[in-house]
């Protein structure tokens, strides 16, 4: 027989269950997102208890009591957004490019527009507001905002970053892009075909597989590792090195040459010479488009095209380690591998990817404005440079202000965010500002960082008011394990007037643990005596 509770009567019984505050809105978010049946007509909602007992006992239901219990019962579980798979929260343009630090789009989704709940009891933004994110990045908040129909304005100091933005909001002219992805495409194909190269990485595939599956065969290697009938390590090195004489007598045979000459700039160190022909010759085709939207979107293509074919193995993408230039043993494949030797399919299959995202955004998007200045945010005259950029968009920024800023600002000594894209700013000779990055890797997170890193986001915010209404809100995302924010505040004339706590379940860090960020609604300090 079927059991079933109201709302009310689920929270009680599934508090008492985990030993937890479980709020009503807790048990509606179950209900809104799947986890369990809905059951009940006429405005009565009711649930089985059955289906609520098999949710707490899963893995997500599990973690959620153990982490509340780590963590505190005000996480908001609702924020963990467990519920989307990985398509949504890369959707579009928001993975037209990779880029460390940023945040999913279902979180400014979630403080920008109307909803409220037991966590977030107030709308602070209607659409039609101006929005400010002093610390851009990737563009989030830009493509989200327009999704939902506010003015976003843009700031960041990395030149690259700030084309990256743009070009997720930007207005591409199809036909023509897609032209000029064909003419490459084709330009860059007949180039390749004149080199020997292709002929050389066909012949190492063919003899490659050959070989991986008499020393390697699939799924009967892993097995064998798995029951100890294997030693890996003696196995693999053994094997890769025999290879490695057919690897020579294919290079020998079609003279090729692997490495550049000069080591001297990222795109000489970690690229082998067949590569960075490819990349030259695609860039200069880039040069002779005249449609300067269309260049900026090729730009992109090929800028994530060439991280994609850096000289390194598949398990050493994230912290290259040494240039790779020969094949090797492929310890997240389980065989011997090869590194990259030719751009083609990255650039074929990243053309028509990110024509795809911009169509699909196309049709989402909102007659609103969004775009990124380029500077420092804790100086910049965002008015004046928006005036350069955009006349209709500053009429409107000077008539009706800026209502609040949803931003996430770097956190303390965790990435160099000039370093990441070190490719493009070698090729498409950006100048770099590492120096005024706030909060940098290179800087650490000790206690003159820490201070630093104070004053950095309080200028940020300080000039930020310069711009905006006075009964503004800012919400800033950050894990403040430093205790950092209250000084940040207090110095920024404001006041935190809440915190939502929540839990970071897709971390690409090793450390799996319990972790969780906080969103700081800040408002203007009146206490504060002039």
């Amino acid at each position: 027989m079927i059991e079933l509770l109201t709302i009310k009567e689920a929270s009680n019984w599934a508090s008492e269950y985990t030993q937890k505050n479980v709020t009503a809105s807790n048990i509606s978010y179950l209900i809104q997102y799947g986890k369990v049946k809905k059951y009940g007509n006429n405005g009565s909602t009711s649930i089985n208890k059955a289906e609520l007992i098999e949710y707490y006992q899963t893995f997500i239901g599990q973690r959620e009591i153990d982490w509340k219990d780590k963590l505190g019962n005000d996480l908001n579980w609702s924020l963990s957004f467990d519920y989307l798979k990985e398509k949504d929260t890369t959707k579009h343009v928001h993975r037209l490019h990779p880029y460390k630090g940023k945040f999913i789009p279902q979180l400014v989704e979630y403080f920008l527009d109307n909803r409220t709940d037991e966590f977030k009891q107030e709308a602070c933004f209607k659409q039609g507001d101006i929005i400010l994110d002093p610390f851009c990045g990737s563009g989030t908040t830009m493509v989200q905002g327009s999704e939902l129909g506010f003015h976003i304005i843009g700031l960041d100091v990395s030149a690259f970053n700030a084309l990256i933005s743009n070009v997720k909001v930007s207005r591409a002219d199809f036909a023509n892009l897609r032209l000029e992805i064909d003419e490459i495409t084709d330009k860059l194909k007949n180039f390749i075909v004149q080199n020997t190269n292709h002929q050389f990485e066909n012949e190492l595939l063919d003899e490659l597989n050959i070989f991986n599956k008499k020393y390697f065969p699939s799924p009967e290697f892993k097995i064998k590792i798995r029951q100890r009938e294997i030693v890996e390590k003696t196995y693999s090195a053994e094997k890769e090195a025999l290879f490695l004489d057919t690897f020579n007598r294919l290079i020998r045979k079609y003279n090729l040459e692997v490495r550049q000459n000069n080591q001297d700039s990222f795109l000489c160190k970690w690229f082998l010479l067949p590569v960075r022909r490819e990349i030259d010759f695609v860039f200069e085709q880039l040069k002779q488009i005249k449609n300067p939207t269309t260049k900026k979107i090729m730009a992109i293509i090929l800028s994530r095209t060439i991280r994609s074919c850096r000289a390194t193995t598949h398990a050493d993408l994230a912290t290259l380690k040494e240039p790779i230039t020969q094949t090797y043993y492929c310890k997240k494949h389980g065989k011997i591998c090869k590194p990259i030797f030719s751009i083609f399919s990255w650039w074929d299959r990243y053309s028509k990817d990110t024509l795809n995202r911009l169509l699909d955004f196309a049709n989402l998007r909102t007659e609103t404005y969004q775009l990124c200045l380029q500077g420092d945010s804790r100086n910049i005259d965002i008015f004046s440079e928006l005036q350069k950029k955009n006349k209709g968009f500053v009429d409107l920024a000077e008539k009706q202000k800026i209502k609040g800023i949803f931003s996430s600002p770097p956190y303390v000594g965790l990435i160099d965010y000039h370093e990441q894209h070190s490719y493009a700013y070698d090729l498409f000779g950006f100048n770099r500002n590492d120096e005024l990055e706030i909060g940098p890797l290179y800087k650490g997170q000790g206690k003159v960082a820490r201070e630093s890193y104070i004053e950095g986001i309080a200028q940020v915010l300080n000039n930020s008011k310069r711009f905006m209404q006075k009964d503004y809100d800012v919400f800033l995302v950050a894990n403040d394990k430093y205790n950092m924010y209250p000084t940040i505040a207090e110095k920024a004339g404001m006041r935190i007037v809440n915190q939502h706590k929540r839990p970071v379940l897709n971390r690409t860090e090793k450390d799996k643990g319990a972790y969780a960020e906080i969103i700081f609604h800040l408002k203007e300090n009146t206490k504060i005596k002039v």
